[in-house]
């Protein structure tokens, strides 16, 4: 189908129904190519006998820092996850920055080392990068590019043709910390308890998972733009099946909550850049919710819901009093420049 929007909005980069559109209807058709079909964190290629994953993303939130991180350790985390929920183990980054003219030096030595940091908890290297430095006003202080590559683990088997209906539905902790964080400190809104971003690798977690269940991992997206529910309605038209959810278990911390009442937003809907959900096999579920529960701070990790096979492949949120919603993808743009 031709791209019916005639200009580009906000709203294309939000990682919702519009983002979704702008990726299937301009860059998939005119870069076609088998590892780009999948339209996942990252593409999996075999080169000479080695499975890599390799993965590129752009990082342009508003404010540089925020309540539990900054740009630069959300470029390294950013990327590390995309390889992570890809079944692989990060080896190598490079970036990119996109320096504003008269931006305090001193920022960007902090965002540099903040850099640093990060990519040495994820164990990984940063090993090539670039700079470009453009006028006053073009670049809101500082934007950073990043790209990763990893070698894909044999063990894993993971994408939406693996999953089934039974599936048990995964996910790892408290939802909506990053996006909220962002949206509260943008507007030096405060509330009586703080919220920060969850942004953290992932690779810890995954390894855990692994080896409590192996080749039981069906599938795994991080729940970044577009949120938990943006990443299940992918899911559901990839796999052909439908995903009940159930809204007791899904963890939301009460600060967050309270936020979401307040600003009117779901947090299914809200971006995370620490927390992943996984489908795993009915048989193994209980172990995997285990082993993420035994990781230090991600004692929050829940069974949320099931595959179904509902053949309109729909995403329900069936509430504590028995009332199901329909969970559809993000529209719109309600938080900007989050990642």
């Amino acid at each position: 189908m031709p791209f019916p929007d005639l200009s580009i909005s906000m709203a294309h980069g939000a990682g919702g129904t519009a983002s979704r559109r702008l990726v299937e209807e301009v860059f998939k058709p005119a870069f076609a190519n088998p590892a780009l079909d999948a339209l996942a964190d990252a593409a999996i290629l075999d080169v000479q006998n080695l499975r890599l994953a390799f993965t590129t993303d752009c990082f342009v939130v508003r404010p540089l820092v925020f309540p539990g991180g900054s740009i630069g350790e959300l470029a390294i985390n950013g990327t590390v996850n995309d390889l992570a929920v890809s079944g692989a183990t990060p080896i190598a980054i490079a970036a990119g920055f996109i320096i504003e003219d008269g931006l305090d030096a001193g920022v960007l030595r902090r965002e540099v080392a903040a850099m640093a940091r990060a990519a040495r908890q994820a164990r990984v290297a940063i090993v090539a990068g670039d700079t470009k430095v453009v006028e006053r006003g073009k670049a809101d202080g500082l934007y950073i590019t990043a790209s990763g590559i990893g070698c894909v683990d044999p063990l894993w088997r993971l994408g939406p043709q693996h999953v089934r209906p039974g599936d048990a539905v995964l996910l790892s902790g408290p939802i909506a910390d990053h996006g909220i964080s962002i949206l509260l400190a943008r507007h030096e809104l405060a509330l009586d308890e703080p919220v920060r971003s969850d942004t953290r690798p992932l690779t810890a977690l995954i390894s855990a998972l692994r080896d409590a269940t192996g080749q039981n991992v069906r599938w795994m997206r991080d729940a970044t733009r577009g949120g938990v529910a943006t990443v299940l309605n992918e899911l559901a038209q990839a796999a052909g099946a439908g995903v009940q959810l159930e809204e007791a278990r899904i963890p939301v911390s009460e600060p967050v909550r309270q936020a979401c009442e307040l600003l009117g937003l779901d947090p299914l809907h809200v971006a995370n850049e620490g927390q992943f959900v996984a489908v795993i096999a009915p048989q193994a579920a209980d172990r995997a919710l285990t082993a993420l529960r035994s990781v230090a701070g991600d004692e929050a990790a829940a069974i949320v819901g099931r595959i179904t096979d509902d053949a309109a492949r729909r995403v329900l949120c069936r509430s504590a009093l028995g009332a199901t919603r329909v969970i559809e993808m993000l529209t719109g743009d309600p938080l900007p420049r989050i990642c």
